[in-house]
């Protein structure tokens, strides 16, 4: 595997339709909102579980791409796989006293799971390899306008036992929106991945996830949820040639038209480039 030598950031677009983006399970499962804005958001850990499935999706066969953070994962269990490896006994939330014993666990499990050398994460469990601090991190996303979330009654003709076959029919409740496009931002760090072994393989495969994991994710909650548009800045120097901020100021996304209805497709929308402006030493690389 080759490493990766330039530092990256990208702008993420991506939209839904009569669909809820991401739950907020602390108001009954509606979509998550900025209480001063009522725009939508959506977390970064929502969209590092799409990104895991789907590569855990596609890349089932390959060694090294096996996933730390699944559902019903026993942490404690996979990390003991590094010791059994390294032929170590593992001491009760305590690494090894020596640092290459411990530098080796930590390594192990970087290189046999993809979200931790991407991602990283803090494995200082009861059995202890370690924190790895990852090369690439998301920010929330967010929306363009505002969103407006709806309350849909939803009734079942079925019941779940026969004491209750006579009764009226069940009713439930559905929170959508009819349409949000949102904006998330993220980060590529050269000089992290250089310590996690996150190879320029890893990095194709985590634009393909970014550009691809909505396809694989639909659900009664998420029918059209679709990436449009990411755009990456590749940088010539591994530190950078530019501050992030000022690259993502070059992308502007705005209503197309003056039409006072509300925005219902990302066609209603326009993305505007500032080419112009690129710093000397960035590279601008359209994936959508």
């Amino acid at each position: 595997m080759t490493m990766i030598n330039h530092r990256y950031e990208f702008v993420l677009l991506f939209d839904i339709k009569n669909g809820n983006p991401n739950g907020d399970p602390d108001a009954g499962n509606m979509p998550r909102l900025d209480p001063e804005t009522n725009q939508g958001l959506v977390t970064d850990v929502c969209l590092k579980r799409k990104i895991r499935n789907f590569v855990e999706l596609t890349q089932a066969d390959k060694s090294g791409y096996a996933i730390y953070m699944q559902e019903k994962a026993v942490l404690n269990n996979l990390n003991k796989l590094a010791y059994d490896a390294q032929k170590l006994k593992p001491e009760s939330k305590k690494l090894p006293k020596d640092a290459d014993n411990a530098k080796a666990l930590t390594q192990f499990m970087c290189d046999h799971f993809f979200d931790i050398r991407t991602f990283g994460a803090v494995m200082s469990t009861e059995v202890n390899t370690g924190t790895v601090r990852g090369p690439v991190q998301i920010a929330f996303a967010r929306s363009i306008d505002p969103v407006f979330p709806q309350e849909i009654s939803i009734t079942r003709m079925a019941v779940t036992n026969e004491k209750d076959a006579e009764k009226e029919r069940t009713m439930g409740r559905k929170h959508i929106i009819p349409y949000g496009l949102y904006r998330a931002h993220g980060f590529v760090s050269a000089s992290l991945a250089e310590k996690t072994g996150f190879s320029n393989e890893d990095l194709q495969i985590l634009w393909q996830s970014l550009s691809e994991m909505f396809e694989h994710d639909h659900s009664a909650a998420r029918g059209e949820m679709a990436t449009q548009k990411l755009i990456i800045f590749k940088h010539d120097d591994k530190l950078g040639n530019a501050p992030s901020h000022k690259l993502f100021d070059l992308v502007t996304v705005k209503l197309a038209t003056e039409n006072e209805k509300p925005a219902r497709d990302f066609s209603d929308y326009e993305v505007v480039i500032n080419r112009e402006d690129l710093p000397v030493g960035v590279e601008l690389i359209e994936e959508l």
